[in-house]
């Protein structure tokens, strides 16, 4: 497995212009939630009680979570923390009464043109049509830059 700095540093290579950068700080959590509310609304759950649901995607995000662990432990300890935020608002937008997946579905596709308009913008290919392990790396290279801001050695 590679390193979690090559693949940051190659996934920052096709994001190197400001626009293209703002564009993901935008777009990469909202598809990261998105994905999270599209499969939260699979109705499988199971319900250990009012406020605990485990559903497909607790089963997704745990496996998502190994993997960052895999690749960096404190790294993976942020991924945690917003994807545990994620699954806190697709309660509470399910709670609320709004349509989940609708919303998500939209979320999704609004976020997918951000991001292919930013890279058209830096003029370079989205790094996940070279590697799909690209698309975990994009909300890490987020975090990791939350990290460095912190202080916080990952």
């Amino acid at each position: 497995m590679r390193s979690i700095q090559s693949l940051l540093d190659e996934y920052g290579e096709s994001h190197q212009n400001p626009t293209n950068k703002t564009v993901h700080w935008i777009c990469v959590p909202l598809i990261f939630f998105s994905i999270i509310g599209l499969v939260y609304s699979i109705p499988v759950g199971i319900t250990l009680s009012q406020n605990i649901n485990i559903n497909l995607a607790t089963v997704l995000l745990a496996a998502a979570t190994v993997y960052y662990f895999l690749l960096s432990k404190l790294l993976s300890l942020g991924m945690l923390l917003v994807s545990v935020f994620c699954l806190y608002l697709c309660q509470s937008i399910q709670t609320a009464g709004f349509s989940l997946w609708k919303l998500s579905i939209f979320i999704f596709i609004a976020a997918w043109i951000g991001q292919f308009w930013g890279h058209k913008v830096e003029g370079k290919k989205p790094s996940f049509l070279k590697d799909l392990q690209f698309l975990m790396i994009g909300p890490a290279w987020l975090m990791h830059f939350i990290y460095k801001q912190l202080g916080i050695r990952y």
